[in-house]
């Protein structure tokens, strides 16, 4: 009988439920515990943040709330044998392993520390941070070396299972099928790296399951077999709920075209396929794998400048007129101040007021209008006067949702590519021992699969006009300035539709934003999925909060949202 190794997730970003390392430990007491349980804490948002308490503290850096965490899971996870795999290091990983080492000495726990460095990639001018994604060869190197808690800086989100699967089953990129087991246990670490969002967390089709399922989802695990086949279920007795929709929903999110690159191996998203084994178990299988590329990914975080925010609430008649005299009033003011007008100027009108409400907010809009620029006083003292002085002298009704405040530092995310020699994969054992990891020799540039053959489409028939959302699913994301929409369907009638109906022009149709950005569309039929990238949506990405929604969460809710012709037998 083949070995399996159950691996779980406890984090999906910083700051997630931090009873989940404990539940995670526990939860499979009876017979179901896990072998290795992963935390992920490193958003793009996060190496901001994380760089900047660098700054100002040397010794800081990392994920200090791993740390706490562990004051109460190094010695459960002693105690049950479970290795614990995270990439809390952030921007100090050494850093981490020391405390974590004081910590182990003062809780009186055994525990074997390791950690993996050379994300870090040389200083360059305005930058804060700038980390090279690294692949899970380190990691393994650690857990062979007998680490018990292995903490990384930079790595990929699959690296945190790509590594503990190196370890376990001995896989090497060169054996034979050696690319396709690494494949298949990317895709389970894509599935496990956001926590509950593979278990009903911002499930596109929640009203289909008991609310009290999902008040507080389970944490997802993976049981790995050595084909690099995978079930992806949670602890019994847990909330949530795991099918064949919240895996799909989980796979297309941050994603692009069928090649899904990483250090490890490209991994083909277009050969996935998935399986209700039983309740809240769904198997993966068939993935393939080819070569890695032969760069890095490498994520920059700088200092953007400064930005400041007002929200004017216009109640009652009149909306947008109201709108019009405000903004020309402010504009001409910001012209006449003392700064010159901040570099960037958006202006935003949300109509959420309703006609004859009931309650005064119910009745009232909102205009937001954010500035940005590199000198604070041109967002802060600037801003804040041409505000306060219309305060008797503008539309009736005047008022704003928070006084004017000084302009507040964003930051820049920017994607770049580096040679894989160019960065010294490291992992320093328990021991101290520095291990040069080398990279997988093979490389393969990435080049777009082409559109698979699309099925018949349907026959044609009667349609009702209706939301989107009543016959596809979606889940969106961000990476960098760039935005994702996966979009799905639960059988193969809505397939043969969707795949036909859902072109690019239809896409821009229904969301009027991205009519002027490039948009891709990538055809998943094994998934019954639509994946569309758009190029620059985000502006400089989340830090920069550049739109209403900066990291996209609820841009496939909003296409959901929107109405199409949909064929009745579908309905």
């Amino acid at each position: 009988m083949s070995r399996v190794l159950r691996i779980g997730n406890a984090s999906g970003f910083y700051g997630d439920r931090f009873d989940a390392v404990r539940e995670m430990l526990t939860g499979g007491a009876e017979g179901g515990g896990l072998d290795v349980l992963t935390g992920d804490y490193l958003a793009e948002l996060t190496m901001l943040i994380l760089g900047r308490d660098l700054l100002k503290d040397p010794s800081a850096g990392y994920a200090k709330t791993f740390l706490r965490q562990m004051e109460e899971g190094l010695g459960l996870a002693h105690e049950r044998g479970v290795r614990i795999v995270a990439n809390a290091g952030g921007l100090n990983p050494a850093g981490l392993a020391d405390a974590l080492r004081a910590l182990a000495g003062r809780l009186g726990v055994p525990a074997r520390i390791a950690h993996v460095e050379g994300d870090r990639l040389p200083a360059r001018d305005g930058v804060l941070a700038a980390n090279a994604y690294l692949g899970g060869a380190g990691i393994a190197a650690c857990l062979d070396a007998g680490a018990d808690v292995v903490v990384t800086g930079r790595v990929t989100d699959a690296a945190l299972v790509t590594g503990p699967a190196q370890w376990f089953f001995g896989w090497r990129p060169e054996d034979p099928g050696g690319y396709d087991r690494l494949a298949g246990a990317v895709v389970a670490g894509h599935v496990l790296e956001c926590g509950t969002q593979a278990t009903g967390g911002n499930y596109a089709f929640f009203t289909g399951h008991d609310p009290k399922l999902l008040r507080r989802p389970g944490f997802p695990l993976a049981e790995l077999h050595e084909d690099g086949s995978a079930v992806i279920t949670k602890h019994p007795g847990t909330g949530g709920v795991v099918d064949t929709g919240t895996v799909t929903a989980q796979l297309l999110y941050e994603t692009g075209g069928a090649r899904y690159a990483g250090p490890d191996v490209t991994a083909r998203l277009d050969t996935v396929r998935l399986a209700q084994e039983g309740p809240d178990r769904v198997r993966i299988s068939g993935v393939r794998g080819e070569a890695p590329p032969p760069t890095l990914k490498a994520g920059l975080c700088r200092l953007g400048g400064f930005r400041n925010e007002l929200v004017f609430v216009l109640t009652g008649l009149d909306v947008e007129a109201k709108a019009e005299l405000v903004r020309d009033q402010v504009e001409d003011a910001l012209a006449r101040g003392p700064k010159p007008r901040p570099a960037q100027v958006r202006w935003e009108l949300a109509r959420t007021d309703r006609a004859d409400a009931a309650t005064e907010e119910t009745a009232s809009a909102l205009l937001r209008l954010v500035v940005r620029d590199p000198d604070p006083e041109a967002v802060g003292r600037t801003l804040s006067g041409a505000a306060i002085e219309l305060a008797l002298a503008s539309y009736p009704g005047f008022h704003v949702t928070a006084p004017p405040g000084k302009g507040a530092p964003y930051g820049v995310f920017e994607t770049a590519y580096v040679p894989v020699g160019e960065v010294p994969h490291t992992a320093v054992l328990p021991d101290g021992t520095r291990l040069a990891v080398p990279a997988p020799q093979e490389r393969r540039a990435l080049a777009p699969v082409p559109e698979p053959p699309l099925p018949e489409p349907p026959p044609s028939g009667p349609t009702r006009r209706g939301p989107l959302g009543l016959v596809a699913g979606a889940r969106s994301g961000d990476k960098g300035g760039d935005a994702n929409v996966g979009v799905w369907v639960r059988d193969d009638r809505a397939w043969r539709w969707l795949a036909h109906t859902l072109t690019v022009d239809l896409f821009r149709q229904l969301l009027p934003e991205t009519k002027e950005l490039p948009v891709e569309r990538h055809v998943l039929p094994g998934l019954r999925a639509l994946n569309f990238t758009v190029t620059g949506l985000l502006g400089e990405g989340v830090a920069s909060q550049a739109r209403f929604d900066p990291q996209a969460k609820g841009l496939g809710e909003w296409l959901r949202s929107r109405h199409v012709d949909l064929p009745e037998e579908l309905l």
